[in-house]
């Protein structure tokens, strides 16, 4: 898919990271908050730490779905299903929608490390009952350490990509791939989302306990079943 890609939700630490990393691969990014003076103010600190020229803005989260039809959530799950009731009026039929969201409870500390129960089976499934028919909802990024997305140093993970629909899985992985370091790997259908969300207490978990930022990286498989930069 051509245009820009529109994070909703980018000013958390999540979409942050995503709109540094494909800004820095050449992508056109579009920071959608629920304060379009908010948002700019996420794409001025992307500017200032690349460089380069990059093609960054910020813009409320509805007109950022308006300008793009490859969209990415990246909201702490308790505003999710809020937002996308407010946005779907917004999302234009025939976009490709992937959700990094991951049911997860804080606990003491702020830190979020138990699983939630979603009563569609998982955050990507819950956002697809949501949205109209027309939008392709694809599940990734969940697996990802922010801290790293958000830093200079090379990255080592593979994306799960789950989706019902081809055409949503290749687009996602087609943004994975952009970012050096990672590594897509088509995982099925979106109902297997909420094994691939679960992942991400498990790894906050090892990550406290190590004092780390591990991601995932699945071997064995044959060559073509990943994909790279």
């Amino acid at each position: 898919m051509s245009g820009p890609i529109a994070i909703l939700g980018g000013t958390g630490p999540a979409g942050l990271g995503l709109a540094l990393r494909l800004a820095r691969a050449g992508e056109s990014v579009i920071i959608g908050s629920r304060s379009a003076e908010r948002a700019q103010e996420a794409a001025n600190q992307i500017k200032q730490k690349i460089a380069s020229q990059i093609q960054v803005s910020g813009a409320e989260n509805a007109a950022a779905c308006a300008a793009s039809d490859l969209l990415i959530l990246t909201v702490p799950f308790e505003g999710q299903a809020a937002l996308l009731k407010q946005l779907r009026p917004s999302i234009k039929a025939g976009s490709i929608l992937v959700d990094a969201t991951v049911p997860l409870a804080s606990s003491v500390g702020g830190r979020a490390s138990r699983m939630l129960g979603v009563w569609q089976g998982s955050a990507a499934q819950q956002t697809a009952e949501i949205l109209s028919k027309d939008v392709k909802v694809v599940a990734a990024f969940q697996n990802v350490s922010a801290d790293m997305m958000n830093g200079n140093d090379p990255l080592e993970c593979d994306i799960i990509v789950c989706s019902d629909f081809p055409e949503a899985t290749k687009a996602a992985s087609d943004l994975v791939v952009k970012i050096p370091g990672l590594r897509a790997i088509d995982g099925g259908k979106l109902e297997n989302a909420r094994i691939v969300e679960q992942i991400t207490a498990l790894l906050i978990g090892l990550n406290i306990r190590h004092k780390g930022h591990g991601g995932i990286r699945i071997t064995g498989l044959p060559p073509v079943a990943y994909r790279s930069s």
